[in-house]
């Protein structure tokens, strides 16, 4: 997962319809590491700045670890990686791949609480590892 701040002070966040729940989810931005058959051994950053490029058209100067957990330790083996990505510049469309309808939200942090309010208003679901990651910006 990847917290992307612009220096305007603004989170990148991503909007796609995702099945499980048959709805619109906000989220940060993420995707797999070393899913990739020619990349099986990738670095964490390496791959928050192809998923962030992809998901959001944004490269990024820098990544930082942030943490990392189980986001479902009752019912998965998966483990969660947070990095922050800083020094963004918007070099491409984003939108995901051709398998992926995503749309690319940036929000001012200190609109953050009403946008997402307007969020769940309009029917989606708020990803609560959002809030989690606001943890990271006090």
């Amino acid at each position: 997962m990847i917290l992307a701040v612009t220096d305007a002070n603004e989170l990148v966040l991503v909007e796609q319809h995702r099945i499980p729940v048959d709805a619109k989810v906000i989220e940060l931005p993420a995707g797999l590491a070393g899913d990739l058959p020619d990349a099986r051994d990738e670095d964490f950053a390496e791959a928050a700045r192809r998923e962030l490029l992809e998901e959001t058209g944004f490269e990024a100067a820098n990544i930082e670890f942030l943490c990392e957990g189980p986001p479902s330790a009752g019912l998965t083996s998966e483990i969660q990686t947070l990095l922050r990505a800083t020094g963004l510049q918007k070099t491409g469309p984003g939108g995901g791949d051709e398998t992926e309808e995503i749309t690319v939200h940036t929000v001012d942090l200190d609109e953050l609480e009403d946008w997402l309010s307007a969020a769940t208003e309009r029917g989606c679901l708020i990803d609560p590892k959002i809030y989690a990651g606001l943890y990271f910006l006090r």
